[in-house]
């Protein structure tokens, strides 16, 4: 299913871009003058290989959550069981991405992809648990790469049947207590940077938890054999320095033997959500944090992917500004959220909407018999 899913996947259509550029700057409008939404517009028409774009509505949000064995380092605040109780507060709609959705129109999914209970049929759940939480990443690998593919064919399965019911726009959220660790780890690896300079406060850490995590991302990436300098060293505590990051031409296997040694179950669905919507030619408004360092494992797999994306907004996290740098994507919104569960993509949703409403309902100088300014 991965294989058919990388195979299908094209990068933006370079005729539609063009024609979505100069389409803009047809509008009765200043050329530029919208900014961003333009630069938007643009991309879902080159996503999409059409000018105008497709609406990108009805829209889907599925939440993805797991439970992540690092969390026994310390490295939250939060008991573990509050993933399976946020699970509820989703089901029963009580969570601030309800709230959101129900603003937006946006139907809400919960995929229990890998959360360390059994949780009770439902209105709204879907189950495809691969196990009961990851494995401790700071000490081995996080799930084996047979895992890893099984959870990125969750997220193809999802993103598939959301798409199937009539979704032309897909949102991908987490939930998962100690998800941010795995996300700084992954961060790390696919850009090259630091721990420290991609290893956020998460949910509110003080000072002394920042230190332990980011301790735990270093050691995460030592015993993995992914830091720098680290092949053959064998040493649980891992000496300072940045990643050994993959490079642009990685192979596919590569990519995953990182994904299953330092993600989530979250992480790995989420990119399978992205390929999906990349292969369909249908939107994905990415969320922050840990929806981004998904978004580097699709594009890890297949690069083109990315051109069907587009970053809902910039996390507080600071590795999530050094992931949308990485990427080439500019965040629609900034607000200093850092919740996750799809919140921030939610709010950019009508912005998206309203960038494509454009290229469809603004008339041209010519058609409005307006003259435009001379050049």
């Amino acid at each position: 299913m991965l294989a058919e899913t990388l195979a299908a996947i094209r990068p933006a259509d370079q005729r539609a871009l063009a024609e979505a550029r100069a389409h803009q700057d047809r509008l009765t409008k200043p050329r530029g003058s919208l900014g961003a939404m333009e630069d938007v517009a643009v991309r879902l028409a080159g996503a999409a290989g059409a000018c105008p774009p497709p609406a990108p509505w009805p829209a889907a949000l599925a939440i993805f959550a797991a439970d992540h064995g690092v969390h026994a380092r310390g490295v939250s605040p939060w008991p573990q069981e509050v993933t399976v109780q946020m699970v509820a507060n989703f089901l029963s709609g009580g969570a601030v991405a309800n709230a959101f959705a129900a603003q937006a129109d946006v139907p809400v999914t919960v995929v229990d992809v890998g959360v360390a209970a059994d949780l009770p049929d439902a209105p709204g759940l879907v189950k495809h648990k691969i196990a009961y939480g990851t494995a401790d990443l700071s000490q081995g690998p996080a799930m084996t790469v047979d895992q890893a593919v099984r959870a990125l064919e969750v997220g193809i399965v999802v993103a598939r049947g959301l798409v199937a019911e009539g979704a032309r726009c897909l949102i991908a959220g987490d939930m998962g207590i100690a998800n941010t660790t795995a996300s700084a780890a992954l961060v790390s690896v696919f850009t090259g940077k630091d721990p420290a300079e991609v290893t956020g406060r998460g949910t509110g850490i003080d000072d002394r938890t920042y230190e332990r995590k980011v301790a735990t991302v270093r050691r995460t990436l030592q015993v993995n054999g992914l830091a720098a300098g680290a092949e053959g060293r064998g040493s649980s505590v891992p000496p300072p320095g940045e990643a050994r990051p993959l490079s642009a031409g990685s192979s596919p296997s590569e990519a995953l033997r990182a994904l299953a040694a330092v993600g989530g179950f979250e992480h790995a669905a989420i990119a399978g959500f992205i390929l999906h919507g990349a292969a369909a030619r249908v939107p994905v408004i990415l969320d922050g944090m840990i929806a981004g360092a998904g978004a580097l494992v699709a594009a890890a797999l297949d690069p083109a992917a990315i051109d069907h994306c587009v970053a809902g907004h910039r996390s507080a996290e600071p590795g999530h500004a050094v992931t949308l740098d990485h990427l080439g994507l500019r965040p629609l919104v900034d607000l200093e959220l850092r919740l996750g569960e799809g919140t921030g993509a939610l709010l950019a949703h009508p912005l998206v909407c309203a960038a494509v409403r454009v290229m469809h309902d603004v008339a041209t100088f010519d058609a409005a018999g307006v003259t435009e300014k001379p050049v």
